[in-house]
């Protein structure tokens, strides 16, 4: 059964280990006061959010969410290859990895997540509906754990502005990408402010692209086409 759970990909840090993890030389985040929705850690200018709650598992796997942010659309236009390896990074229960697995006649999906509870999940439901092409990998906050040069396109759905090490996670998925490989990241668009998402869960097309770039991603194109979120198209050069 599919059931209802909070899709996870990182954890909230404390502040006191925010402090212990830059002193650790991590020169690449500073820390500040926090804002209501922000755990007072700061990427190039961006704090990172808190990661939603078990009671937002309602909000992600609505009924009305194919309509609201035409996910149907996003499946239809990712472009991928009957033979593709493709990512799901935050796959939680799998609502982006089983449709994806679909298209993959001769390819595979790896869903990827920091909660063993989710893979588990995963895992149940493939037996149930006997999915034989995907495959669960446990991440880390600092690593996808994705093998190197091993995939096609990693696929990242309003979840990369919670991760508590966005620099680290993504290394890790350059170094797991092939050559050309694509990253398809997908946010709601901090520019517009009639989406109506807390400011912390939204980017901008700007920002995304720097911090895309720092860790050797070529920004592609950028498609409008879902409601209210940017679905950035990023390859590894």
């Amino acid at each position: 059964m599919f059931i209802n759970i909070l899709i996870t990909l990182t954890l909230v840090l404390a502040p006191t280990q925010i402090q212990a993890d830059i002193n650790n030389n991590e020169p690449y985040y500073q820390i500040g006061e926090p804002s209501r929705d922000g755990i007072g850690k700061f990427y190039m200018g961006r704090e990172i959010s808190h990661v939603m709650g078990h009671l937002g598992a309602g909000w992600l796997e609505r009924p009305k969410r194919e309509r609201e942010e035409g996910t149907d659309l996003l499946l239809q236009n990712l472009s991928l290859k009957a033979t593709d390896y493709v990512v799901d990074l935050g796959a939680g229960t799998g609502y982006f990895s089983f449709p994806m697995a679909l298209q993959l006649t001769a390819g595979r999906v790896l869903a990827v997540d920091i909660a063993p509870e989710m893979l588990k999940l995963i895992e149940q439901r493939k037996s149930a509906d006997g999915v034989e092409n995907i495959d669960v990998i446990l991440a880390s906050e600092r690593s996808p754990n994705i093998p190197d040069a091993s995939v096609d396109v990693v696929l990242l759905v309003d979840a990369y502005h919670e991760f508590s090490y966005p620099r680290e996670v993504m290394a890790g998925v350059v170094k797991g990408l092939k050559q050309g490989g694509r990253v398809i990241l997908v946010e709601y668009r901090g520019e517009d402010s009639s989406v109506p998402i807390k400011r912390l869960h939204k980017m901008t097309q700007l920002q995304a692209k720097k911090e895309m770039s720092a860790v050797g991603l070529k920004w592609l194109r950028t498609d409008d086409y879902l409601p209210q979120q940017h679905v950035m198209i990023f390859t590894k050069i």
